[in-house]
């Protein structure tokens, strides 16, 4: 006689709940464990709020019943995601669970990585994802069930319009992804679709493909660290940071998406620094070597400008000659840019340039106001320069600088030559000048060398003509005769530049609600 009540299949629906939490089971757990690594649901715990994950799809996977129909057995999808909240702000976060088949995609898993980005869109909150999985198996989903079933072998990635929400979602929302163990072929290709990408320095890998199938069709014997290693993807531009571990990795995105706006639809929030906006720091005042050949440390300019502890540094070992990052200049989010003048003394390499792009267009997308402190002298020049295409690239970078939607301050703190330059002044830019300041069509170095090139082959001694015309020049690069025609807005005193920037974003801010909803980017070199 059947039941008259549903007490089994309700029960049965917690039983499985209860089973999914057991993720692959805890020989798997053991082993992940053993490996230094966290099970994803600990990763989500260490990510967000305390009690906040709302956990969706469990009861997707796979059921084993007895020959009466009770639940002996279940395997969940490897793929978890759930609603959450990070610093009171509701996200949706979600990964592959590699104790289930290593996190290469299940059909319950990839239809689950799949809505997630598409419930980031709906609702239209911040997406984590945190990466530990391989790509497509050669079996396919179904795994070694469906061998010598007549279908096709594997799974194309082109099978569904699987990428079409991934970019719908980098469009709408902040999207932060973290590898956090061995990350291949499709979630690979996830976790650097995001807007801020960061690895676990001991336990992640990024790979397009693992050793063995590289030895397979290349014949080349690498470990996972050797292809896809933290020093192999910080140096390629890959990820945007390293950390020292999964924990560091949790807190990096938690930084990341303080400085974010829910969507594009919302203004990043506004948070109190405690840092007076007047502060006045003296060391700016000496900061810049009167020796123009002498670098100095622009990280300690940033941090005597920006909000105390406020400067978020993204892509540290990409392009290092250019130095991009967020900050907060009166509590208001800020992206900053500017050059390190101890890699190719600032110049903008095609590396330099891609990141720079790249760096402008998130920034434009969430219409956070930039600041720039310019140090450039110019496109980096020379055989590797040309073959690395870097005017091209640059040229990329100027044109997402001269289309930046929100507002953009400038200050030439220093150098400001050729055309790379141009890509540290949006539309109307507010510029200020430090004393400083130099400006040109090339440094004075490769100009005079241009310039009186026949002259100083001709003297006596060429080398010391050529610094005698270089120092003649150079007198002439006082920032005193633009003051005077009004080619910038304001020669300021160092010091005073922390307290005229914030003046300014105060300025701005009533600006920012009109610039709402979705960038749309034309075509870039």
């Amino acid at each position: 006689m059947s039941s008259e009540n549903w007490d089994k299949e309700i029960a049965e629906i917690h039983q499985r709940r209860e089973m999914a939490k057991q993720h692959g089971g805890p020989e798997a757990v053991a082993r992940h464990h053993a490996k230094g690594r966290m099970t994803l649901r600990e990763r989500i715990d260490g990510l967000i709020d305390p009690g906040s994950f709302k956990e969706t799809g469990m009861g997707a996977g796979g059921a084993e019943k007895d020959e009466n129909g009770n639940l002996t057995g279940f395997t969940p999808g490897n793929f978890i995601l759930g609603f959450a909240q990070v610093d009171e702000r509701p996200i949706i976060v979600g990964g592959e669970d590699f104790t289930i088949g290593g996190g290469s995609p299940t059909v319950a898993g990839l239809r689950k990585s799949v809505y997630t980005e598409e419930l980031a869109c709906r609702y239209k909150v911040p997406l984590v994802r945190l990466h530990e999985g391989g790509g497509g198996s050669v079996l396919g989903a179904a795994g070694k069930k469906g061998r010598g079933g007549g279908g096709p072998v594997g799974d194309s990635a082109a099978s569904q319009p699987r990428f079409k929400s991934v970019g719908e979602a980098m469009a709408m929302v902040p999207v932060a992804s973290a590898a956090l163990g061995p990350v291949a072929g499709l979630p690979a290709a996830r976790l650097v679709a995001s807007h801020f990408v960061t690895m676990s320095r001991d336990t992640a890998q990024i790979l397009i493909a693992g050793p063995a199938v590289v030895k397979r069709a290349l014949g080349v014997d690498l470990t996972k660290e050797e292809l896809g290693g933290a020093d192999v993807h910080a140096a390629n531009g890959v990820v945007d940071a390293v950390a020292a571990d999964e924990a560091e990795a949790l807190i990096q995105i938690r930084q990341f998406l303080s400085y974010m706006p829910q969507n594009v639809w919302e203004l990043a929030p506004i948070v109190d620094s405690g840092d007076p906006p007047d502060r006045a720091e003296d060391k700016l005042a000496n900061i810049i070597p009167r020796n123009r050949r002498k670098a100095f440390d622009v990280r300690k300019l940033i941090d005597a400008v920006v909000d105390k502890g406020s400067f978020f540094e993204m892509g540290r070992k990409y392009g290092p000659g250019q130095v991009t990052g967020l900050a907060r200049m009166n509590g208001q989010s800020v992206g900053i840019l500017t050059n390190d003048g101890r890699f190719y003394a600032g110049a903008m390499t095609s590396e330099g340039a891609q990141k720079v792009r790249r760096f402008i267009e998130i920034c434009d997308t969430f219409h956070l106001p930039m600041i720039s402190l310019i140090d450039e002298p110019g496109f980096m020049i020379g055989p590797e320069a040309e073959s690395g295409g870097a005017i091209r690239y640059g040229t990329s970078a100027v044109l997402a600088a001269a289309n930046y939607s929100a507002p953009w301050a400038s200050v030439l703190v220093r150098k400001n030559y050729g055309v790379a330059a141009a890509a540290h002044y949006g539309p109307d830019a507010y510029v200020l000048a430090w004393p400083s300041a130099e400006m040109g069509a090339l440094p004075l170095e490769g100009g005079v060398a241009v310039a009186f090139g026949r002259e100083i082959a001709a003297a006596d001694d060429p080398e010391a003509r050529r610094r005698e015309l270089e120092d003649e020049l150079a007198a002439r690069l006082s920032p005193f005769p633009r003051s005077e025609s009004y080619s910038f807005h304001e020669w300021i005193d160092p010091r005073e530049t922390r307290p005229m920037l914030c003046e300014w974003i105060k300025l701005v801010q009533p600006l920012l609600p009109q610039l709402l909803g979705p960038r749309h980017f034309g075509i870039r070199p």
